[in-house]
């Protein structure tokens, strides 16, 4: 069952440039991970230092993979997450007109 994350990054204060480095460096390979549907970064437009994530995985186990990655581990972990003031995140299963178009 396809897999929804959604989550939020509060960069602290100073360090929205190496966040966004991060941030930059990070989409390729997520997207490129076998599982992966579809990952997009968005960035608040009135606080630079705000980041929401919609990430969609084939399914829970994607999702996993996409944390133990080499580069999530290594940049997200190693680099931006140390830098944030607070991190949510939410997850979902899709149901409805996706599960019912094509299987992911």
């Amino acid at each position: 069952m396809p897999y929804v994350v959604c989550a939020k990054w509060t960069v602290k204060d100073g360090h929205e440039q190496e966040v966004e480095e991060v941030v930059r460096a990070l989409a390729e390979p997520s997207r490129a991970e076998p599982g992966n549907v579809f990952y997009q970064a968005n960035r608040d437009p009135e606080d630079p230092r705000v980041w929401f994530f919609y990430e969609l995985y084939a399914d829970r186990a994607a999702y996993d993979a996409h944390g133990a990655s080499e580069h999530f581990q290594r940049l997200g972990h190693g680099v931006a997450i140390p830098l944030l003031a607070s991190r949510e995140r939410a997850f979902y299963e899709t149901w409805g007109a996706l599960e019912e178009r094509a299987p992911c």
